[in-house]
């Protein structure tokens, strides 16, 4: 507590906050960032062999594979948000789920799934870009659809 806030604090207050803070419950912040680690690196190793087998056995060079690996892993954390499986996952695993590019797309899912009932545009549109960024968002949204433009300009463009 700052000491700004400790001078207007009556004796009962800081007997009662002495009390308190003797039965609080430790928290475990070593074991907390080995999971968090371990479960931040197993998805990145998930997202290398998915990045593996998208140049092995499809037309991807390693470069252009990383596209469909990301494309994959945003699935597959928004199908896990949908069925509830990755917020529980996440509680176990802490920071290690929010740091890659599932955390990101859990959070889009989360908040489109919880204000889903206040309608599409102000529930699921106006919360998922609130709480995720509208920039972020926009920027996702804008490289979804240049790519689109470029894969149509070097297919039939011949450039």
């Amino acid at each position: 507590m700052s000491t700004s806030k400790k001078k207007n604090v009556t004796p009962a207050q800081e007997k009662y906050q002495t009390l308190a803070s003797k039965y609080e419950k430790k928290r475990p912040v070593g074991k907390n960032c080995i999971r968090a680690f371990f479960v931040g690196g197993a998805i990145c190793l998930v997202g290398q062999g998915l990045h593996v087998f998208y140049y092995t056995f499809f037309d991807f060079t390693q470069r252009t594979a990383g596209d469909p690996t990301v494309a994959t892993l945003i699935l597959l954390s928004v199908l896990l948000t949908g069925f509830g499986v990755y917020d529980r996952f996440a509680q176990f695993a802490g920071a290690g789920t929010a740091v890659p590019v599932t955390g990101f797309a859990n959070s889009v899912a989360s908040a489109a799934i919880e204000h889903r009932t206040e309608g599409y545009v102000l529930g699921v549109g106006g919360k998922m870009f609130k709480l995720a960024g509208s920039v972020i968002v926009f920027g996702t949204v804008a490289a979804f659809f240049i790519a689109i433009i470029k894969t149509i300009l070097v297919k039939w463009g011949g450039l």
